[in-house]
């Protein structure tokens, strides 16, 4: 699905339609919602980076270990409620839930996810945890 056109300040898209997302994004949130290592990593390109929370993750057996481990088996889950596109980048805000360890976390615990989107793969990924703007 190719972006739509757009100011420069970016588009914000609506969360109750996850196709308006680009193509691979969709792709990415159904893949962790599904809990399928296979297509999850379908959608990263060859040469990825990853940055969780100020890990990096540069090659595609360091960014296979993290998504198996801290996405797939304490099944984690998003869900989008806020999306932007700017050019290449999508930046996305999710309410994440999951088996893993809560302590210290704010609940509901959303992240932001800032995508980077190439040839129709993500070629950078960074998330953080989200704070609101004051």
């Amino acid at each position: 699905m190719p972006f739509p056109s757009m100011s420069s300040k970016g588009t914000t898209m609506p969360t109750d339609n996850p196709h308006a997302l680009p193509q691979v994004v969709a792709d990415h949130v159904a893949a962790c919602n599904d809990h399928d290592l296979t297509a999850l990593m379908a959608t990263f390109a060859a040469d990825a980076f990853v940055n969780d929370a100020g890990r990096e993750f540069i090659d595609r057996s360091a960014i296979q270990a993290w998504v198996d481990a801290e996405i797939i088996a304490p099944k984690v889950t998003m869900q989008v409620t806020d999306a932007v596109m700017r050019k290449s980048n999508v930046i996305l805000h999710a309410k994440v839930d999951g088996a893993f360890d809560k302590t210290g976390l704010p609940d509901p615990l959303i992240l932001t996810y800032h995508f980077n989107v190439a040839d129709g793969r993500i070629d950078q990924l960074v998330i953080t945890l989200h704070k609101q703007a004051l």
